[in-house]
């Protein structure tokens, strides 16, 4: 950029914060509670739902998901197939970074070359770029991106790679763009201010931005886990909307006339991992003495906890109706979807009798493992799901425990059944088929947070034709017979598919979300 240049862009943000700065002070704030929150302002470091949630404030990607999770443009205004293997994209003319700078085709090219590079995610946002093979640049704003064989589903995956600045990052040490000292620099609607781990977000109006300017010039996003503080919160207006309004006060928030209330249902499904390693560390008979073998591995014992689990009534008794069973992996309105997978009729009977032809006629002993401060009423789930093994015989105790110290273990494969979500935040089947199903494969980043351990060669060959399937309907066919194959072998125990809800003060508007993910910029005062 030309020094003119340079001191035309450093004169119109002075005038744009300057005149900010002249408006009513509180009409301009706006707080909103979340329930879970960042551990890392870097948008590549940890692919977790509380990480993307305040990510979008600040950075986007080339490709965006709409409310219903439909791709729309996002820094790039359009693209094209050039030829099977070789997607065309242009960015939109004048976008800059919140320091001025404008967007390149260079700093792309860094932010998708980037995720491979970062050691020791916890959960690496690789698997939406392990596909690209190549790119090349044909203009300042057009530029190219290669693969080895037809891949459809490269806008999909795009949606989750956030656009960063090179030359900030790179000269930022990743502790420091970690925490916020360094280098949190994107050309997101909110720019960032500061961060205070595990209490909140602190942002500010971008006056650059190239899209529809956001109604509040100052933001907070709050980290509340509890929902009780969330909405209490909520109701002493220290803050003006909370996400995830607790189960038992739905009554209460609804008719509330100072409240108002928005939900719909989510593209996350909640499921228990089965660990099938040969050993696993929480089974062991009931003694406490080691197994012979890992039940977890054999089919009966693994449908004997499914026919246990009556998944009605978690819907109905403990999420107060904010949940749909299901034994997809993604709903029906998502891409994918397989229609023929009926819930089952819990059955204990049914249940004792495949523990029996297992060699389990008394059962064993188990402890199942959840976070308490992540899904909408986890902990109580895994206690209700422990209650219908315990009629089956299994004895079952549960340990629940914060997402800080969840994850971690989680990731390191400490559980031998731990309940855990999967938002398929790419808008289709093939989220959670590769990323929690998938055979381990780092190199392809296949299975990146596949805890069970599960791998089953006749799944990985149909999701990996569903994945180089360019006709829609085929590949719709094929990521259903994926699913198929994942649910018939339960690789995992779906339970249902969340309702999102949040509660704003009266005379604040919010288009809910398919993705569950509360933005600062989808509220605004009612019109």
């Amino acid at each position: 950029m030309a020094p003119a240049s340079r001191w035309t862009m450093k004169l119109a943000l002075f005038i744009c914060a300057f005149a900010f700065a002249l408006l009513p002070a509180r009409a301009q704030d706006f707080r909103v509670a979340m329930s879970s929150p960042a551990n890392s302002m870097d948008p590549h470091w940890h692919n977790v739902f509380g990480n993307i949630n305040v990510s979008e404030h600040i950075f986007e990607a080339l490709v965006k998901l709409d409310a219903d999770s439909r791709v729309v443009p996002g820094l790039a205004e359009k693209w094209r197939l050039v030829d099977a293997n070789t997607w065309e994209f242009t960015l939109r003319d004048g976008v800059h970074f919140h320091d001025g700078a404008p967007l390149t085709v260079e700093d792309v090219f860094f932010s998708l070359d980037r995720p491979a590079s970062i050691v020791n995610s916890p959960g690496s946002f690789a698997i939406y770029t392990r596909q690209i093979t190549g790119k090349d640049k044909v203009d300042a704003r057009t530029f190219r991106l290669r693969t080895s064989s037809p891949y459809p589903l490269m806008l999909n995956d795009l949606t989750s790679i956030y656009i960063v600045e090179k030359k900030a990052v790179q000269a930022a040490s990743p502790e420091e763009f970690g925490s916020g000292l360094k280098a949190v620099i994107g050309t997101g609607p909110y720019r960032f201010v500061r961060f205070a781990r595990d209490d909140r977000v602190e942002l500010g109006r971008n006056p650059l931005y190239w899209g529809t300017r956001p109604p509040y010039q100052n933001v907070t996003l709050r980290f509340i886990a509890n929902g009780a503080a969330r909405l209490a919160a909520l109701m002493s207006n220290d803050v003006q909307a909370i996400e995830n309004v607790p189960t038992p006060d739905l009554d209460r928030v609804r008719s509330d006339p100072s409240l108002s209330f928005f939900s719909k249902v989510s593209h996350r499904v909640i499921y228990f991992n089965l660990d099938q390693r040969e050993t696993t560390p929480f089974v062991t008979a009931k003694d406490g003495k080691p197994l012979p073998a890992n039940p977890l591995r054999d089919l009966r014992v693994r449908q004997a906890l499914n026919l246990a689990i009556n998944r009605q009534a978690i819907a109905d008794r403990v999420m107060s109706g904010l949940a749909l069973p299901t034994m997809n992996l993604v709903p029906a309105t998502l891409f994918g979807h397989n229609p023929k997978l009926a819930v089952p009729k819990p059955d204990a009977e049914r249940a004792k009798k495949l523990l029996a032809e297992a060699g389990y006629p008394d059962g064993f002993a188990m402890t199942l493992h959840g976070p308490n401060n992540r899904y909408i009423n986890d902990a109580q789930i895994v206690q209700a799901v422990a209650g219908m093994f315990q009629r089956i015989g299994i004895d079952t105790k549960v340990e629940t425990m914060p997402l800080a110290t969840y994850f971690p273990r989680g990731n390191k494969l400490e559980f031998s059944m731990p309940l855990v979500g999967w938002g398929a935040q790419t808008g289709e089947a093939s989220s959670p088929l590769r990323a929690i199903i998938a055979s381990r494969d780092e190199s392809r980043g296949m299975g990146t947070v596949n805890w069970g351990s599960y791998s089953n060669a006749q799944f990985d060959a149909v999701l990996a034709e569903a994945l180089r399937t360019v006709d829609d309907t085929k590949r719709s066919a094929l990521l259903q017979q994926a699913t198929q194959i994942a649910i018939d072998d339960l690789a995992l125990l779906p339970l249902h598919h969340q309702l999102t809800t949040w509660a704003a003060r009266k005379g604040i508007d919010y288009l809910p979300r398919t993705d569950e993910r509360t933005y600062a910029f989808g509220f605004r005062p009612a019109q």
